[in-house]
């Protein structure tokens, strides 16, 4: 077993730094369009009195929690409430729904029922195979639920389940820890702009 030194605990921790600086100057440089074109899509439902609906598992569930709670309380000034429900935060109804259904299931069953036409669902895959994100796109395509999807890697199968009508972010890197930290800076970049087109400049 090597036993490592401090210099190189330090080198490998300066490396995460600039592999995370890297992925989000290449999302700078080609996703900012399409950040901004989800933001005007969210301001404008919930300008309509419409909801997001968000989604997402393992480490993407914790985003699609984070980004409902955003929206909902506030992201860095207080204002009022934005609606927004994340589908993965009810562990129960999803234990329930996968125990008697199957589990690919756990958020277009609940889109099916909670979700109305003219929402959004947001959702959240690293490697944008999640067989759960895309049963959900299905499921609110069938209630005229627009999608914005934030994917990885090669966008996988839930880029070839979006419509026309929907958008896709991909952060075109290998690595799941770099996409998730992509994915949460899109998510403030989304908090912040939503904020501006709503309220204003503080």
């Amino acid at each position: 077993m090597r036993l490592f030194k401090t210099m190189d605990y330090q080198r490998h921790v300066e490396q995460q730094f600039n592999h995370s600086i890297a992925a989000k100057q290449g999302a700078a440089a080609n996703l900012t369009p399409a950040i901004v074109a989800a933001s005007e899509i969210i301001t404008a439902a919930l300008l309509q009195g419409k909801k997001i609906l968000s989604c997402g598992v393992a480490g993407s569930g914790s985003l699609s929690q984070y980004f409902a709670c955003t929206l909902l309380n506030r992201y860095e000034r207080e204002r009022p409430g934005l609606p927004a429900v994340a589908l993965n935060a009810d562990s129960q109804m999803m234990s329930t729904i996968a125990s008697d259904h199957v589990f690919r299931d756990i958020f277009s069953k609940q889109i099916k029922v909670l979700g109305n036409e003219g929402d959004i669902l947001l959702t959240l895959s690293s490697n944008g195979t999640a067989r759960t994100a895309v049963e959900a796109v299905i499921a609110a395509h069938d209630k005229d639920i627009r999608v914005i999807a934030l994917t990885g890697k090669n966008s996988g199968s839930i880029a070839e389940a979006l419509n026309e009508t929907d958008l896709e972010i991909c952060v075109p890197v290998q690595s799941i820890a770099r996409i998730q930290e992509v994915h949460l800076l899109i998510l403030h970049s989304l908090c912040n702009l939503i904020d501006l087109q709503i309220f204003g400049e503080e």
